[in-house]
Parts: structure tokens; sequence; C-alpha cells
């Protein structure tokens, strides 16, 4: 009998189309031979489609939207959490989460499957939540001694009584530039660089499109350097990959659109600093309480400082994506990549069914 995998991949967010493109590369990944595979298609309005067991890997992303092109979507709405619910108790489906940014990413999935008692692959509620809220995470951060930028931070209720305060904080404090950014939000959408107060003013506008919170962070001369885990209560470090853009800044644009970013792996590091990294991503992996992967993304300055700016708790996730590339250099490939976070989410699963529910 074929284990069983859900493929949860869309989702209401401003990183749809970056899901999408997700899913896409995991069915061509994914051994069809071993697995049956269903696809749950999320709509941008956070509808719930789940399509048929797939047949072989997705050639178009468009394949993978359920009711729209022609394709059928179920009748009704809880279809999709009946499937994901009907589980047989020897051999249990697992999902894997392929969504990224608020609604996905942030712990209300991994909430959802916990109380469908599903594994699933990734970040548990905790580490999901944390580690999308960018204020959060720097305050525990903060917790466990990790060197990191100053910042302020705000929700729009406090910009819209106390402009002139937050701007002349974020001045006196930070200096300039400045990166803005929404706090709950990921792939750089709604984040903009500023200069001065009139840019700062724009691009704090901007950020809350997308979020109630937004956090002002002091810009830093430094290379972009980045790490990848993968462990549950141990988990191991890759090599480390550097990231050179030729905007401005490393934004959407330059992530996923102009294709003139230059991904270096391994990065030319020096050994002080690359185990300083590892040190750091450790460390934060473990006061976030994170499981299954994550990408630790770090600030290296000219005069060798290492400074932690944030962990990604979903990182992009095709062949092309710094993730699987640097674990691609570790001497892992794409498939076998799969294949262990598939393993590392059952272990953490049949950890979890160990535990006594009951008060006796």
């Amino acid at each position: 009998m074929k284990n069983r995998i859900f493929l949860l991949y869309g989702g209401k967010s401003a990183e749809h189309e970056v899901s999408l493109s997700t899913a896409r590369a995991v069915t061509h990944a994914l051994d069809f031979g071993r697995y049956d595979v269903t696809p749950v298609f999320i709509t941008p309005e956070g509808e719930w489609r789940p399509g048929p067991l797939l047949e072989g890997p997705a050639e178009n992303v468009t394949d993978l939207m359920i009711g729209e092109n022609g394709t059928n979507a179920p009748a009704r709405l809880t279809d999709g959490i009946a499937a994901l619910a009907a589980q047989t108790p020897d051999a249990p489906p697992v999902v894997i989460p392929l969504l990224h940014g608020p609604n996905g990413e942030d712990g209300t999935v991994q909430g959802l499957l916990e109380v469908l008692d599903l594994p699933y692959v990734g970040n548990g509620v905790l580490a999901s939540a944390a580690g999308m809220d960018k204020v959060v995470m720097k305050q525990l951060f903060a917790q466990a001694g990790l060197n990191q930028v100053p910042y302020v931070h705000f929700i729009r209720s406090e910009w819209n009584k106390n402009r002139d305060g937050i701007l002349g904080e974020s001045e006196s404090r930070l200096g300039w530039p400045v990166f803005v950014k929404p706090a709950n939000l990921g792939s750089s959408v709604g984040i903009s660089k500023a200069s001065d107060r009139e840019s700062l003013i724009g691009a704090i506008e901007e950020a809350l499109r997308y979020d109630r919170k937004v956090i002002i962070e002091q810009g830093v001369d430094a290379r972009e350097i980045e790490m990848a885990l993968l462990g549950n209560d141990e988990p191991k470090c890759s090599v480390v990959g550097e990231i050179s853009s030729a905007s401005d800044f490393y934004d959407y644009e330059s992530k996923y659109m102009d294709g003139n970013t230059v991904l270096t792996i391994p990065a030319d590091v020096p050994e002080k600093a690359a185990n300083e990294m590892e040190r750091a991503a450790k460390a934060a992996f473990k006061v976030l309480d994170c499981s299954g992967l994550v990408r630790a993304d770090f600030f290296l300055t000219k005069e060798g400082d290492v400074l932690i700016n944030e962990v990604n708790t979903m990182p992009g996730f095709t062949p092309t994506s710094m993730f699987p590339l640097l674990w691609q250099n570790s001497g892992m490939t794409y498939p076998e990549l799969l294949e262990e976070l598939i393993r590392l989410a059952l272990e953490r699963y049949q950890e979890k069914q160990s535990l006594n529910m009951n008060k006796d």
C-alpha cells in the first residue's frame, strides 16, 4: 500500500503565486511509485479545493489550480478538511504545507493540522507564529543573546496617533538609511528602503497595506549570507551561501522576476564567521522551538561582525531556491531533501503520540 501525501498550496496571501511554483516543483520530486498524492488548492479567497489523486508531476502551475481553468472543484468547502481528516491509524497521511506568508506559514494551518491529529512537514504552531512575526522573533533572539541590528516597531493605531513621535524615534535611534517591513509577511513583499523622512512615510504607508504591525530596521553595509537547517531536536547546518543583488536590496522582484540576483554557494566566508553563523542559527532554531526546516539569514559586516537578520520557517522550496541549493551543495539532492522532511515529520508526530494526554 502506498503512503498518502497531501499537498497544501496557494493560500490567502500575497505569496500565493510563490506557493504554486513551490507545489509544482515538489510534484516533480515526489516518488509517485511510493506515494498517493492528493493536491489541496487554497484559493486567494481562502477556499479549500482538494483535487483527485495526481497521476504524475504537474507540468504547469495551472494544472494545480483546482476549480480554475475547467478543472473540477469540490461541492463543499468542508470536503477539503474531511479529506485531510480521513486517516488510518497504522499509516496516517503526511501533509506537506507549501504555504508562504500569513494564513499558512504563521501557525494557523499548523494549528488546524494539530487539531486534526495529522503529521505534517515543517515547523509547529509556536515556531511558525513566532517566526512569521519579525518583532516577536527579534525579541526572542534578544533573549537568546543573539546580535542583530537595532529596530523600531509599532502598530497601525500608534502610527495614526503618534506619527511624529515614531518618525523622530526612528531618526534618532536608527539614522539613515532604514528598511521598513510589514512585521508578518515574507518574500520581501511590502519592504522599502528609506533615506529621508519623506520616503520613510511612504515606506510605512506601503508596509501598512499588508500588516497592522510595522518594523523599521537600521540599514547596515554588509554581505547577505544564508544557512539552511534541517532536523528536529538536533538540527544540522548546511554550507553558507551569499546573495548578491543588482537591486538596491533583495526585494520581491530580485527574488522572483528580474533574474539579476546571483547566489554564490558555498560563499567565501571566513571560518570564524561561518562557525558563529552556525552557532547563532542553532540558537535561533532552539529558542523558537523549530522543527523540520529553517533558513537562517545573516549580515556579515566588513569588520567581520555576524548579525542575525531573521529565520524563515517555510523558505522558498523550488529547486532554484536558496534552501534546496544549500543542501544540494552539502550533498543532499532535492528529492532526498523532501524524503528527509517527510521522515522528520513522522518522527515528530510519533513523539507526540507517545505523550500521555490523560490526567492519570
